[in-house]
Parts: C-alpha cells; structure tokens; sequence
C-alpha cells in the first residue's frame, strides 16, 4: 500500500505542470480496502489501480488532444471564413466602382447628347426664323407689286386680264 501512496504521490507533483485537463482527470480515486490477507491480492490489487491510473491519465490525454484539434479546426475554419469576406468585400467594392464609373460615363454620354440636341433645336429655330423672314419679305414684295398693279390699272383706266385663274376675262 506504502508503493501505492508513493506512485500517486509522485503522480500528484507532476500533475501541477501537466494540463488542465489532466488535471481534472487525475483526480485520486478514494481506494477500496484491499483483502487482508495474502500479499499476492495486495500486489494484484495495486496493479489494478495502477492499470486504472494509467487509463484514465491516457484517456485524458486524449480527451486534450481532441479538443486541441477541435480548436485548431474551429481557428482554421475561422481564418478561411474571414479570407472570403474579406474578398467578397474587396469584389463588391470593385464591382460598386465600375458600376458608378459606368454611370458617370452613361451620365456625361447624356449631357453630351442632350447639349446635341439643344444646339440641333436651336438650328432649326433660326432656320425657321430665317424662313418666316423670307416668308414676309416675299409676302411684302407680293403686296408691294399688287398695290403698284393696282396704281398702274387705276391710272390707265383698265382692268386686270387676270382676276381669277379660272375665270377668262
């Protein structure tokens, strides 16, 4: 029993430097009586609860390790998680770009267009202006050449030949 004591003894100064999670795993197991009687059951009795020892520290040690991968797991998993969004973020923000340089384009194309259009309306409007002029300058040219035929008939005493195109004089 002396080597028993001894064994989680020893046990017990080391766990301080092991993990947390061994820690809690070498918890000392309260032990029941051993047989009293031979020294073989006392010697079969330590080994078991050294075999017992020895499974649970293992089983701990597993138990951090399989945590220490899940972590890892779950940081990598992270890592590439924020590697998209920042691309995704860097992809919206070069498509957001094109857009509004396509928009600005689209919108001077416009102006452009529309400063066209405003000069084509303004031709046509002097155009027209220049027409309308020459429009009433034959119309004053017209009546100017009436009013001297009918002076000209007045002073001779005549009539014109042409009154009306389809009426003969």
């Amino acid at each position: 029993m002396a080597v028993a004591e001894e064994t989680k003894k020893g046990e017990g100064e080391a766990a301080p430097a092991k993990d947390v999670a061994e820690e809690k795993a070498l918890v000392p197991v309260p032990s029941p009586e051993p047989p009293s009687g031979d020294s073989k059951a006392l010697v079969v009795f330590e080994d078991i609860a050294l075999a017992k020892v020895e499974t649970d520290k293992r089983n701990s040690l597993i138990k951090a390790w399989e945590e220490n991968e899940k972590a890892k797991a779950e940081n990598k998993a992270a890592k590439k998680i924020t590697a998209i969004l920042s691309w995704e973020n860097t992809k919206k923000a070069l498509a957001d770009a094109q857009l509004k340089k396509k928009e600005e384009e689209l919108e001077k194309k416009k102006a452009e267009y529309a400063e066209k259009m405003k000069n084509k309306k303004a031709i046509i409007h002097r155009q027209a202006e220049e027409k309308r002029a020459m429009a009433m300058a034959l119309r004053g040219e017209e009546v100017v050449k009436a009013e001297e035929m009918a002076a000209k008939y007045r002073a001779t005493g005549t009539a014109p030949k042409k009154f009306l195109g389809c009426f003969g004089a």
